[in-house]
């Protein structure tokens, strides 16, 4: 097997290993056991430990991002666009952490220790929230000086919603009128002055 071994085969096995035995215990000895090659395979892809850890964080934080992308991407109201987004990066972590517990905990823990990966990852974000404002001050919906900083200030404004930080107040029975007061506050801070 190690002959035609890819990077994704190892990500695959090294996501199963993180779910049977947690970031603390897993080892790559554990994903090359898993595939049934050497430990050196796994190594001849990933050079070290954290690397694989940072692959799987990456890849993780992918499958999130994806339809955010599609939705950044498609063209229409950018008032529209900005909400769809919001919403399916929240709900996107809400099923993560509903769906699987144990497997959002071990991401999480992964995405704590691969900082530039996250760093990646929300600047990957703010672009898309950036471009989607701009659309919006295209169309006249919105007035933004600065794309870049608004686009984070709109991420860290709703954080309380998609952070994993905050998972534990998702169950919160208020938390859905929250939201929405907070998407109001946010979209009138974007309309334009006068």
């Amino acid at each position: 097997m190690s002959e035609h071994l890819t990077a994704e085969q190892i990500l695959s096995a090294a996501e199963e290993v993180l779910r049977r035995y947690g970031p603390t215990k897993a080892t790559v000895v554990d994903v090359a056991r898993a595939l049934g090659v050497s430990h050196g395979s796994v190594y001849r892809h990933f050079p070290s430990k954290a690397a694989l850890r940072d692959a799987v964080a990456r890849r993780w934080l992918g499958r999130i991002l994806e339809p955010l992308t599609q939705i950044a991407e498609t063209p229409g109201p950018a008032i529209a666009r900005l909400r769809a987004w919001l919403d399916a990066l929240v709900a996107a972590k809400h099923a993560k952490v509903l769906d699987d517990p144990e497997l959002f905990a071990t991401y999480d823990a992964l995405a704590d220790e691969a900082r530039e990966v996250v760093a990646e990852h929300v600047a990957a974000m703010v672009a898309q929230v950036a471009a989607i404002l701009a659309d919006g001050v295209a169309q006249g919906c919105f007035e933004v000086s600065n794309l870049g900083l608004t686009a984070r200030a709109v991420l860290d404004a709703t954080g309380r919603f998609h952070r994993p930080s905050h998972a534990a107040e998702w169950g919160d029975p208020g938390i859905a009128a929250a939201y929405e007061a907070v998407w109001a506050l946010v979209l009138n801070g974007l309309k334009p002055r006068g």
